[in-house]
């Protein structure tokens, strides 16, 4: 077999149409892959991830999949965690500034990002760096140099950027710096590849160009395609509550995968999944053969359960999923949550981190979707009391919460 058609298994994704493998193409990739295998090189692969949150979900693992290939042939993942980029924030895909957040809120939310990634990288075979260890430092005369390379005329040509202005929607100066340190990032860690989502387009693409302003190697871009989330409309986002947390339990994320519409079954499968090559191919047979849906989510499921907890666990969530919806059982493994006095309902479900919101806890009570005991509960000011105690809870379809 020979390099590329190596590379072609081992890299190539089946959505060919939403990849973008710049430059020259997947050809160009192959030839780049090879020069760097007869030249013995280890390649530095960039991959920045924004603490904009506590919370990583399974669109982030797009990329980290693709940064464990490169791992498992030798080379380098540069994994930035973006301590001060996430101060500015990312403006990409997105029609409002986002919320400003001090750097202690970065830190505190880049504390557990690696053990999240840690889930799918190896940790110990990475190189792991923050940028705000240099972007901190750059001073005025610095960002003037760099923003010399680049015209108002280009970032109002970015898509978001474009939009908003269009529809006098506000667009802020400090959300024009972000491709500019994203790209200052590729420079400082003289990365020779970066991978990103499609929508960073503009943002790997200024690398390249800071990069040489600074006499390096461009580095080759790979663009991968964005998940779409639960609602099978928008990519996967905590903003739009579309996500499978990496930090959900392990009945969550198989009751969410469980829920996902058929026609992204394939688009899963091949994104977040580590089936091989001939298992993805038999699962796309399958699906074209008419096999049920619901027989490839099931192995779905369990394969994104495995990953962050093991198979043990995994076949326990797939059983625990079976009583609950094929038998109308409570779960073997529900979370608890501790109660020191009475309190309404509402509160306790936000406060248990089981809805985002108050507003959004008295919606799923209006609606008939939370019950104590198997009983709906129908105010959001109903009292949780200690005769409630190890009652259980639940909340939708796939929420369980044992009161304590």
């Amino acid at each position: 077999m020979n390099l590329s058609s190596e590379i072609q298994i081992k890299y190539s994704n089946y959505i060919v149409k939403d990849t973008q493998w710049l430059p020259g193409g997947f050809q160009g990739f192959a030839e780049f892959m090879e020069e760097a295998k007869n030249n013995k090189k280890q390649l530095r692969v960039k991959l920045g991830i924004d603490p904009t949150s506590k919370e990583l979900h399974f669109g982030h693992t797009v990329c980290l999949h693709y940064l464990r290939k490169f791992q498992e042939d030798g080379h380098i993942p540069v994994l930035i965690i973006g301590g001060f980029t996430a101060m500015v924030g990312d403006p990409s895909g997105r029609n409002e500034a986002r919320p400003p957040l001090t750097h202690e809120q970065v830190k505190e939310n880049a504390e557990t990002y690696l053990q999240q990634v840690g889930k799918i990288l190896d940790l110990n075979k990475a190189k792991i760096v923050n940028n705000y260890d240099w972007l901190s430092k750059l001073t005025a005369k610095d960002l003037l140099e760099l923003a010399h390379l680049t015209t108002v005329n280009q970032l109002i040509g970015k898509e978001a950027f474009g939009s908003r202005i269009s529809k006098n929607e506000p667009l802020y100066l400090h959300e024009a710096l972000y491709p500019i340190l994203q790209g200052y990032d590729s420079k400082e860690v003289k990365a020779d590849i970066e991978i990103g989502g499609i929508d960073q387009t503009f943002n790997v693409l200024f690398g390249r160009h800071i990069q040489k302003h600074f006499g390096q190697k461009e580095q080759f871009v790979i663009l991968l395609p964005l998940l779409v989330g639960l609602d099978g409309k928008k990519k996967m986002s905590k903003t739009f509550y579309n996500h499978i947390a990496l930090n959900d339990s392990p009945d969550q994320i198989f009751g969410k995968a469980m829920s996902i519409p058929d026609e992204l079954i394939e688009n899963y499968l091949y994104l977040i999944t580590n089936f091989s090559a001939h298992e993805l191919g038999s699962f796309k047979t399958q699906l074209a053969g008419g096999q049920n849906p619901m027989n490839i989510k099931y192995k779905l499921a369990n394969n994104l359960v495995m990953q962050l907890y093991g198979s043990d666990i995994a076949s326990q969530a797939e059983v625990d999923f079976v009583k609950q919806f094929r038998e109308n059982e409570i779960p073997q493994s529900v979370d608890e949550f501790k109660i020191t006095s009475a309190v309404r309902v509402a509160d306790l479900m936000f406060d248990a981190k089981l809805v985002p919101s108050k507003a959004e806890a008295k919606r799923l009570i209006a609606g008939g979707g939370v019950k104590l005991k198997s009983v709906k509960i129908d105010d959001p000011n109903f009292l949780i009391t200690d005769n409630d105690k190890n009652s259980v809870l639940q909340i939708g379809k796939r929420k369980f919460l044992r009161i304590v």
